[in-house]
């Protein structure tokens, strides 16, 4: 799921290219998309673009009359830019925007249709599809904590909970805690000041390097391969991969559609996390630490 980082860098190319835009026709390809009723999309059509803005993982365009599409790219939703009206659409097209600078398209790969669109009038409307979440880099470590601490969760789930922080998902909060070398399963009643104060500093440091790092491979260029992978990173994605700290194998523990992924020795000090599905598997086989998990493989 495109997060921060990415949403950031898609905002800054739309501004460049569909800023004051005015939208000459759309094509809707999927009935799924379409969330909303009222405005219909209808009333976009011969209206130019006033604002683009982010809204947690939401990419919001407004238009003029105080009108917005709510676009929310969930896992498998892309933008992509023509700058003519290309008569073929795109792989995997969902919905066509035609403005007089070009073409945008939002795709979604994949069966299962979870991408959304919201067409709003208003900016009290509008209010209703933000989750409330913390917005980290105007925030300070006090106003980071208490939104953690909102609740008792594990950090894995605080930080990627939207009511608690604001464009924060599965992979960058691999990175942060991989960053401020705490467990994701740590509880957030039980972590320390001196430890809220490296997640906040993590999180900070990790959003801003990841925007500035993904702002330079795009270099002015539309953003056309988004997503969650990285060979820069340090743990997300990497199972089995050597920790560039330590050189330990990464670690994860996989659930549903998703799985985190952490170094042991950096994080959990050397204790390995039940894989809910491994661990039931093996039980007793189970290895409780990273020294006899690789003393198994010798």
């Amino acid at each position: 799921m495109p997060e921060l980082p990415d949403v950031t860098v898609y905002i800054e190319a739309l501004r460049q290219r569909i800023g004051g835009a005015r939208l000459e026709r759309y094509r809707l390809l999927s009935p799924f998309l379409l969330r909303s009723v009222e405005p219909p999309l209808d009333a976009l059509v011969g209206s130019r673009v006033a604002t683009i803005e982010r809204l947690g993982k939401r990419i919001v365009i407004g238009f003029e009359g105080g009108v917005f599409l709510v676009i929310h790219l969930m896992i498998a939703g892309r933008l992509q830019w023509r700058a003519d009206q290309p008569k073929k659409h795109v792989p995997n097209t969902q919905l066509v925007l035609e403005l007089d600078t070009g073409t945008l398209f939002m795709t979604e790969a994949g069966t299962k249709r979870r991408a959304s669109l919201y067409v709003v009038r208003g900016r009290a409307a509008l209010a209703e599809h933000d989750r409330g979440g913390l917005e980290v880099a105007q925030a300070s470590v006090e106003e980071f904590r208490a939104a953690l601490t909102r609740g008792n969760h594990t950090l894995k789930r605080a930080l990627t909970d939207p009511t608690m922080l604001s464009g924060v998902g599965n992979a960058y909060s691999d990175e942060i805690l991989h960053r401020a070398r705490l467990s994701p399963i740590a509880l957030t009643s039980k972590v320390s000041p001196e430890e809220y104060g490296r997640l906040f500093e993590a999180t900070r440091e990790v959003l801003a390097e990841w925007t500035a790092r993904l702002r330079a491979q795009t270099n002015g260029e539309f953003p056309s391969k988004v997503t969650a992978f990285h060979d820069e990173m340090a743990v997300h994605g990497r199972y089995g991969q050597p920790c560039p700290v330590c050189g330990t194998k990464v670690q994860r523990i996989r659930y549903a559609d998703n799985e985190t992924n952490y170094c042991p020795r950096c994080q959990t000090g050397g204790r390995l996390l039940a894989d809910r599905s491994l661990s039931r598997l093996l039980k007793k086989d189970w290895p409780k630490s990273i020294d006899e998990l690789e003393r198994m493989h010798r």
